[in-house]
């Protein structure tokens, strides 16, 4: 089957100085019967005139989602189906990626009778769901024909229901394709720990070098304060599986990555125990967060270079 290659985001323009049009071609390598027709990746316009309605019992699970991706991007399109509901999105500067998937399965009940793309400012949407509380059940809610989403927020007794319409907005944008990916370097440890990494090697310098091998996996930084390397040694004989380090690998790699973006990455610690880091030479760093049983967030980042690293 020979491969389709879609075309870098049209923002993108120089290869030369974009960093993220390396992203972009190595990402948009896709088979052409792997494009969905309700997701193709070109340029259109989204509708928002379908009928939607999906409840979810433990609504903080949504508070969370957004509060990981808001910081990262401001707007973007939730892509529902009968399979669930799904976001791609590049950050403003175009450097990183975030995907997300919630499978139908996963909320309490479920609807959509038409496949429906709404355009959503992640920002206004946070301050919707801040209204309400961790135990709330939250209801998502599209009428045909709409131009507003409406969430409603009801207390487990049902004593008080709240509910908000939110404008949807007519977004112009793109996908990229993400082909499957074999690792040289696939690490699992608990994610409070890579966030607490993350964070303490931000006050050293601005990137991180991540080193990975059978025995361990190390994170380096260096600035004008001087350095900073932590290193953890795969576990074993650990009685909880989301306080263990376990590392597949096939060869070893070592790459940089700006912090500050790993930094916004690990604003979905909350959403899981663990965390993933996928990592091959010359392809974007995938950090991974489980949602529960319903699905994931993916974040995408491409190395530094060297003269960028320097």
């Amino acid at each position: 089957m020979t491969p389709t290659l879609i075309r870098p985001s049209s923002i993108c323009r120089s290869l030369s100085s974009c960093r993220i049009c390396r992203m972009c071609l190595l990402l948009s390598t896709v088979s052409s019967t792997a494009i969905p027709a309700f997701s193709p990746f070109s340029r259109r316009k989204y509708s928002t005139a379908n009928m939607f309605e999906a409840r979810l019992v433990q609504g903080s699970i949504l508070k969370k989602v957004l509060e990981a991706l808001k910081d990262l991007i401001t707007e973007a399109c939730w892509d529902v189906s009968s399979s669930g509901i799904s976001l791609q999105s590049m950050d403003s500067s175009h450097v990183s990626l975030v995907q997300l998937t919630l499978r139908h399965d996963g909320f309490d009940s479920y609807r959509c009778d038409r496949n429906l793309a709404m355009g959503v400012n992640l920002s206004s949407m946070s301050k919707i769901l801040k209204c309400a509380g961790n135990e709330d059940i939250i209801t998502l809610r599209a009428e045909d024909n709409a131009d507003t989403l409406a969430l409603v927020f009801e207390t487990l007794n049902q004593e008080k229901v709240s509910d908000y319409e939110m404008k949807l907005m007519d977004l112009d944008v793109e996908q990229l394709g993400i082909p499957e990916q074999e690792y040289s370097c696939v690490v699992k440890m608990p994610s409070g720990e890579f966030a607490r990494i993350c964070r303490d090697l931000s006050q050293i310098g601005d990137a991180v070098m991540i080193s990975c091998a059978k025995d361990g996996v190390k994170f380096s930084a260096s600035g004008e304060l001087g350095t900073g390397n932590v290193k953890l040694s795969q576990t074993s004989n650990v009685d909880k599986e989301d306080e263990a380090v376990t590392i597949e690998m096939n060869e070893p790699v070592q790459l940089i990555f700006a912090l500050n973006y790993l930094n916004f990455f690990t604003k979905a610690t909350p959403l899981s125990k663990t965390v993933t880091l996928s990592m091959s030479a010359d392809i974007p760093l995938v950090v991974e967060y489980k949602i529960a049983d319903m699905g994931h967030i993916k974040y995408y980042l491409a190395p530094k270079i060297d003269e960028e690293a320097s």
